[in-house]
């Protein structure tokens, strides 16, 4: 393999966790996976939806909400991305409304580059509604929807690749997906999440590989796994998608990293072997 081809080749990876109910013990165990990531030559590192946080209770979340550009969850997380002089995406974490808004939150994932700057922000805008039998969820009680499209540039090697925000519910609704690729220089969604056991068994990987097929472009998706604190049980199956919707790499549950490699010749393979975004007519 000759230069160029090694500068083609972009580590990435997806970090799974079974967060519990403090957000110190959390911190302590993202940084532990963070590293081996690192250490395993990824360039871009992806954390779940709420990797800080599984509450007892939905409010728990709300408790330890910070503003944005301060406190300890971002602080630890723009640390974590220069120590290690990564491109981190760090999952989801509860960010104040506004002031004097003490009974919702943005769900907000930040990103943060090599030098702990802040790259991006996306507030998730699909919440996430559910009700079967005595399993029910509704994120709106404590949650403000956010309302924009969000996507950044990272260099990985000396390759730039786009890369399109989404935050686990946002999953089922492809036209978010469709908005961020739409003029064709998407390269990598990213799915930070925390799917419940019964609607990531059913859907969580029809869905992502639906997303990479549809949008032909790789796909990154960092879950929950497994029993936590406060008795839920998330879906796990963190994995990395190719442009194909070919599956190159899984964890079904547990704590974890999930890594593969993008190959701007497979995007452009693809692409070029059905045109499909060229062919758009709406």
């Amino acid at each position: 393999m000759n230069d160029d081809d090694l500068s083609r080749h972009r580590r990435v990876a997806a970090i799974q966790m079974v967060s519990a109910a403090t957000v110190d013990a959390n911190l302590r165990a993202a940084e532990r996976l963070i590293a081996d990531a690192a250490r395993d030559g990824a360039e871009l590192l992806v954390l779940p939806e709420y990797f800080c946080i599984m509450g007892r209770r939905d409010t728990d979340k709300v408790d330890v909400r910070e503003v944005a550009g301060r406190g300890p969850i971002q602080d630890f997380l723009a640390d974590r991305a220069r120590h290690h002089r990564v491109w981190l995406v760090g999952g989801t974490l509860p960010v104040e409304v506004a002031p004097g808004v003490t009974d919702r939150i943005r769900n907000t994932s930040f990103v943060y580059a090599p030098d702990g700057s802040v790259a991006a922000r996306y507030d998730k805008i699909h919440l996430f509604g559910f009700r079967k039998g005595d399993e029910q969820y509704d994120e709106s009680r404590t949650i403000a929807a956010g309302g924009e499209t969000v996507s950044f540039e990272a260099t990985l090697g000396d390759q730039p690749i786009r890369v399109g925000l989404s935050i686990c519910y946002d999953l089922r609704f492809p036209e978010l997906y469709r908005a961020l690729a739409r003029d064709g220089t998407l390269d990598l969604i990213v799915v930070p999440a925390a799917f419940t056991y019964t609607t990531g068994s059913a859907h969580w990987e029809l869905l992502l590989r639906a997303r990479a097929v549809e949008n032909q472009c790789y796909v990154l998706a960092s879950a929950q796994g497994g029993k936590h604190e406060n008795a839920r049980r998330t879906w796990g199956h963190s994995m990395l998608i190719d442009p194909w919707g070919e599956i190159l790499a899984e964890l079904p549950e547990g704590e974890g990293v999930v890594a593969g490699t993008l190959e701007a010749e497979r995007i452009a393979d693809v692409r070029a072997n059905l045109p499909a975004l060229k062919h758009r007519v709406l």
